[in-house]
């Protein structure tokens, strides 16, 4: 089977790495080294709050929904896009499917509030994204939900 796209860049080396085969098994990885997950694109919502006291409360609420997501395995990478347009940022959840994707986006403060929607779909992608929450951890100094 060919990838036309993967989602990694591969960086040029003259000697393959060793297949760690318990870490495939331990990230889920199939016999390419990816695995399902479902994709969110947060879009901005009908409800705009105005009040930024009230924004900043929901934007905490949002975050901390995010890193208890994280903090159970459901969400390997979430973020903002940094310019101003409707699509508000992503969210790749470690599911297979878009209903538990759709049950894990109806826990959070923004779209229960109708500040945000989400549009999912399934997504295939290296396992290694599974990594990403345990290295970012280690690198950053202060939490965003603090």
């Amino acid at each position: 089977m060919a990838f036309a796209f993967t989602c990694f860049a591969q960086e040029p080396s003259n000697t393959k790495p060793v297949f760690d085969a318990a870490l495939a098994k331990k990230l889920g990885a199939d016999k390419y080294g990816m695995k399902k997950y479902v994709m969110a694109f947060l879009k901005a919502g009908p409800n705009r709050l105005q009040d930024s006291a009230a924004l900043m409360q929901l934007q905490m609420a949002h975050l901390k929904n995010i890193t208890r997501l994280a903090n159970e395995g459901k969400l390997v990478v979430a973020g903002p896009f940094m310019d101003d347009q409707p699509i508000r940022g992503i969210f790749i959840f470690n599911v297979e499917t878009i209903e538990e994707a759709k049950q894990l986006t109806e826990t959070d403060p923004a779209v229960k509030a109708g500040s945000l929607v989400m549009e999912l779909h399934p997504f295939y992608c290296s396992a290694a994204l599974m990594e990403v929450n345990s290295i970012h951890h280690r690198i950053e100094s202060k939490s965003v939900a603090d």
